[in-house]
Parts: C-alpha cells; structure tokens; sequence
C-alpha cells in the first residue's frame, strides 16, 4: 500500500526508549528502557493492564509525543531529530490513526470523515471519494456513507474510523483499544475486518489491548507492565 517499504522489512525501530511526565516537582516514568522491532506486514498486540504504558508507547511510535530518552524509527524517519513539520507530515502521510473514542467529526457524513485524511494530503477530489469508498466497502459499510457519526451504531463508528486509517494507504496503522467501547460481537467483527486488510492489503497493525479475544487474533503478542515489557517477542517476526 502507498509507500511501501518492501515485504517484512523492518518499518518500526524502538531502542531504549523511556518517558517521564513531569508531576510538580517529580519525574513518573511511564516508559522505561524499552525496544521493540516490528516488520513489514505483522499484527502485533501491545497487551497489559491500565497504566502499563501501552498507549504512551503507541503515542511515541506515531509521532504524536516524544520520548524523553532513546531513538525511534518509523520508515526511514528518525523521530527523535525531525522537525515538528516534518513529524506533521510523517503522521499524515505515513501513519494511519485509530482511537478508542473513534475521533470523527460530527458534522460530516462517514464518507466526509474518510476522505478528510485524503483532503489534507490535497488529492484530487475524485480520487479520494473513489479511495474513501473502496475503504469503506471493504469494511462492510457500503450504504452508510451519507449517514454522519449519531446515525452510526458504535461499532459502525469504529469501522469508519478504521476505513479513515487506511484510505490514504499508509505504512503504519496504530490502534488504541479498538474494542474498548464495543460488545464482544461487534469487537470481533472489528479484529475480523483489520486482520483481514492486514492478510489481504498488507497492512501494518501495532494496536494496544487487554482484550484477550484480541489479543489471541495477534502474530505477535508483547506484554507491557509498569512500563516495560515482561513478555513477548520485543523482536520483529521474520
């Protein structure tokens, strides 16, 4: 998809990477010492309890915070010595988001929602309403794409936010509890639907869970506590 690196080439670098928060006058670690590989093509679980540490190190790999120590690598960016623009233009055109609170925009309809992503790239308009349908036909939402987000079921909802992740074809798709705010019918569906363009598009998932009818769709399972990880491959499966 998009711009791709080629098949089971290292795409995700994390070496000895840890995050503080400052808390008036003391440091919390969130993330200590940490590194992980993930290649071209897997669908990894980042699993643990609240406070683990799983979301900061989604965060981090996305670009969307930096870490107070150590080195990440997404594609051939090195977050840690871009420029704010140039992590900007990394997350939109590289990285594809999905967040537990689905994040959609209330006054669009869902095809409007996919193609937003696709908008800010500034492809041309049929285009991206040909990219943002095929997304959400592939997601079984074909018929919905005229309703906005408080006609939409939850799960429904979700499935759009996942059309929107992957419609501009990125290297990366990052999921922070994908399942947390569905019933385990609908949850299922979701993992169904991302493991699916994950064997059949090539996508790339890193997503965080402590859902265990998550966790077992996984290639690869890396477990998270106190901020650092205690089990699980932190090595790229080749």
């Amino acid at each position: 998809m998009g711009d791709m690196l080629d098949k089971d080439s290292l795409l995700v670098t994390v070496r000895g990477v840890s995050k503080h928060y400052s808390q008036e006058t003391i440091a919390v670690p969130a993330l200590s010492n940490v590194s992980l590989d993930v290649r071209q093509g897997e669908f990894v679980a980042l699993a643990g309890p609240s406070g683990s540490g799983k979301t900061t190190l989604l965060n981090l790999i996305g670009a969307l915070d930096k870490p107070s120590t150590g080195q990440i690598i997404v594609g051939q960016s090195d977050t840690s010595k871009e420029s704010n623009s140039s992590l900007a233009e990394l997350r939109l055109r590289k990285i594809g988001f999905i967040f537990q609170d689905y994040n959609l925009l209330p006054v669009l309809s869902a095809l409007e929602n996919v193609e937003y992503v696709l908008l800010l790239q500034g492809m041309p308009v049929a285009e991206r309403r040909r990219r943002a349908n095929e997304a959400l036909c592939l997601l079984g939402l074909d018929g919905f794409q005229n309703r906005r987000p408080s006609q939409l079921s939850g799960g429904q909802q979700q499935r759009v936010a996942v059309a929107r992740a992957i419609a501009a074809q990125p290297l990366l798709v990052l999921a922070d509890e994908p399942t947390a705010n569905l019933d385990s019918e609908t949850g299922q569906a979701l993992i169904d639907n991302m493991h699916q363009l994950n064997q059949k598009q090539g996508v790339t998932f890193i997503f965080s869970t402590h859902d265990d009818m998550v966790i077992r769709q996984a290639s690869r399972v890396v477990r998270l506590k106190d901020g650092k990880i205690v089990e699980g491959s932190a090595h790229a499966i080749r």
